[in-house]
């Protein structure tokens, strides 16, 4: 996960945006609403991958995050460009240190601890924004779309 960098552009299309408590008997509702808007967005292809990969984040954010706390919320917005979907997810827990932020070595087989190493490897980029009025965290998850699936007459987002 990288350092900060400016968000993705205003002018992008919101797909979905769920707020839910930051439980884990709450993630149900984030994966169905991501599903169903990749689906709905002609991503299909992609849906499963990355509904993976917003689960693994929601629930880092559930357990490390908040450690558990259950007051707290988790806000989800997924967006398109023409040529890739962003996903990022808020939370208000305090914030985290990005660089220490890293997964276990998946050769080090044992349960648990691999989340961070399937986002990095299903999505093409992971970093921590700033997130507004300073409070919080803003992840923003990024999956360049192949060929067939970018908006037709629209060039790559800069």
């Amino acid at each position: 996960m990288t350092a900060p960098e400016a968000p993705p552009a205003a002018d992008n299309r919101l797909l979905a945006e769920v707020r839910v408590p930051a439980r884990a008997d709450r993630l149900a509702v984030v994966r169905g609403t991501v599903h169903a808007a990749l689906r709905a967005a002609g991503c299909d292809a992609l849906a499963d991958d990355v509904v993976l990969a917003v689960d693994e984040a929601c629930q880092n954010v559930v357990r490390h995050a908040y450690g558990g706390d259950t007051d707290g919320d988790l806000v989800v917005r997924l967006s398109r460009a023409p040529d890739r979907l962003f996903v990022e997810l808020r939370d208000y827990a305090p914030p985290v240190d990005p660089d220490a932020v890293c997964g276990r070595d998946p050769a080090d087989v044992r349960p648990g601890g691999l989340g961070t190493h399937f986002i990095e490897t299903i999505m093409d980029d992971t970093r921590f924004l700033s997130p507004p009025r300073g409070v919080g965290n803003l992840l923003r998850m990024t999956k360049r779309l192949p060929a067939h699936l970018r908006l037709e007459g629209e060039g790559d987002t800069p």
